[in-house]
């Protein structure tokens, strides 16, 4: 075992006579030396960390891996610095020293990229499953535990869980169609949206796909991410997926370490056009090439591109509408139109107004999705379209869902809703939805009858509705496993019961949708 304070204080007086401090490989890089227990067995899985100046929370990163409830002897730990300049090297040493499985690995020189460090500590992975964890985020206490459980029964090749967003006032869940629903042993292109989402959080993959099929991360400062986890989903025969909390994701004011937030969206576009070639270089099925390409077209250029801040304000927009023509002339050999695969009705509205170049009526487009809360809404033949500021064929746009309130009532100790539905969907609506707005942990779900005229009700008795934690709860109908769809509440009056000692108070929200606040009863 190292003396930790012997080897810290060595490290700065090297620092400070300016010689080297580690004698790095000819890749680069030195694993720092400790001893092992040649009798200790092999771990269960290796957890891969990329650091880089992330003193501030690296701590409780790596204890949420020690504390974990598999056992940290169960657990290799590969921690690869990219060159920090705060105190990250002296924390890694003290790890390390105390635990025979942290293997602390310095890069000499920073490499500008999480994928670097991420293919180091592949490397060095002697585990039968890898997993990723962030310097700056930390798993639920039971999460590798879940994960390598469901891989170990399944024989899958991956496995996802529920990542959890952490801000300063409220937690979200994200990536819910990933985590909506416990599957097992399926295609990973029947999971709708599934490359949606395709960061290294709340994942466990098979050691040997990697291997076998030589999956990197390339060396990118940014979408180095999707690029692998691409390459996962093509090569995973099967996949499972659970509604179990696995990863947290720091947002807690540390955006000056993440890459992706030094990165502004023109430079990141060039990085998403590397990918998109990329794919459109493999050989894939139609299919699946579909679902791929769609979340980097849709979503990547079009969705994130022009829904940032600097876009709305930039008087130098033709710089975006410049890059976008890059990104429709790598559309041209395709097979098919891509925009008649977009999810998002506006988009296809969007992408349209770029490819004609109508760039005036694309800024209004954005400027009113963006900054317009309640937007009207036109029912024509049953069908929900939304009112755009566009005076021309793209003034109503169709919506796949909406859904209004009707009238709510309280009667005997039962709280009543009828609603109507209108959309694509009637027949995939499950059920309703409440979720408590600043706490991803706390929802509730609730059975509805909606018919095949979309004619919804609700019925709930008092008592069943007092045992949600006193909140403010956003109500959904929820359809197709995950998506979901507000209620327009037309009214601004609130429908307001006293039971017991709690009061119930259905009300309109700043979005005309409706929502439920419950409170504890004045007086009480």
């Amino acid at each position: 075992m190292l003396n930790v304070s012997k080897l810290i204080h060595s490290i700065r007086s090297q620092s400070k006579q300016n010689t080297p401090k580690y004698p790095y490989n000819s890749e680069g890089y030195y694993v720092v030396d400790h001893k092992f227990d040649k009798n200790r067995s092999k771990p269960k899985v290796t957890v891969i960390t990329p650091v880089y100046n992330a003193e501030k929370f690296l701590r409780k990163t790596i204890d949420s891996v020690v504390n974990q409830t598999m056992g940290v002897d169960k657990i290799e730990y590969i921690l690869i610095d990219d060159g920090s300049t705060d105190s990250t090297r002296d924390i890694l040493i003290e790890y390390s020293s105390k635990f025979e499985n942290i293997i602390a690995i310095f890069m000499k020189n920073n490499s500008g990229t999480p994928g670097r460090p991420r293919n180091i500590g592949i490397q060095h992975a002697t585990s039968s499953y890898i997993t990723f964890l962030d310097a700056d985020d930390w798993f639920v206490p039971n999460g590798l535990e879940i994960l390598h459980r469901i891989l170990e029964e399944t024989g899958d090749d991956y496995v996802v869980g529920k990542t959890i967003k952490v801000e300063k006032k409220k937690t979200s869940t994200i990536g819910e169609h990933e985590s909506c629903k416990e599957r097992r042993g399926v295609s990973p292109f029947s999971i709708p949206h599934i490359c949606n989402h395709l960061g290294p959080r709340a994942r466990m993959i098979r050691t040997g796909l990697i291997r076998e099929h030589y999956i990197q991360f390339p060396e990118m400062k940014f979408a180095e991410d999707k690029q692998f986890f691409i390459d996962i989903l093509i090569h995973s025969k099967s996949i499972s997926t659970t509604t179990a909390p696995i990863y947290y994701l720091n947002r807690l004011n540390n955006a000056q370490t993440r890459l992706t937030n030094q990165t502004n969206i023109l430079q990141k576009t060039e990085y998403n056009l590397k990918v998109i070639n990329y794919i459109l270089g493999k050989d894939l099925e139609l299919s699946k090439k579909k679902l791929i390409l769609n979340r980097l077209y849709e979503f990547d250029s079009i969705n994130r591109f022009f829904m940032t801040p600097h876009y709305e304000k930039t008087k130098l927009k033709r710089l975006y509408y410049s890059k976008f023509n890059k990104v429709i002339k790598s559309t041209q050999n395709l097979e098919y139109e891509i925009a008649d695969e977009f999810t998002i009705p506006t988009n296809k509205v969007k992408y349209d107004l770029l490819r004609t170049k109508k760039y005036r009526d694309l800024e209004k487009l954005v400027i009113w999705e963006k900054n317009e809360k309640v937007k009207q809404v036109h029912i024509s033949n049953q069908l929900p379209y939304t009112v755009s500021p566009i005076m021309n064929e793209n003034k109503y746009i169709r919506l796949p869902m909406y859904a209004t309130l009707l009238h709510d009532s309280f009667k005997k100790d039962v709280y009543s809703m009828a609603f109507k539905v209108y959309g694509d969907h009637l027949n995939n609506i499950t059920d309703m939805l409440f979720q408590k707005w600043n706490d991803a942990h706390v929802e509730f779900t609730l059975p509805v009858h909606v018919d095949s005229e979309g004619n919804g009700l609700l019925e709930v008795s008092l008592e069943q509705l007092s045992q949600f934690p006193a909140s403010s709860y956003s109500i959904f109908l929820r359809y197709n496993d995950y998506m979901k769809t507000n209620i327009r509440k037309h009214e601004q009056a609130s429908l307001i019961h006293p039971y017991n000692d709690i009061e119930f108070s259905f009300f309109q929200t700043s979005y005309s949708n409706i929502a439920l606040k419950i409170s504890p009863k004045k007086g009480t």
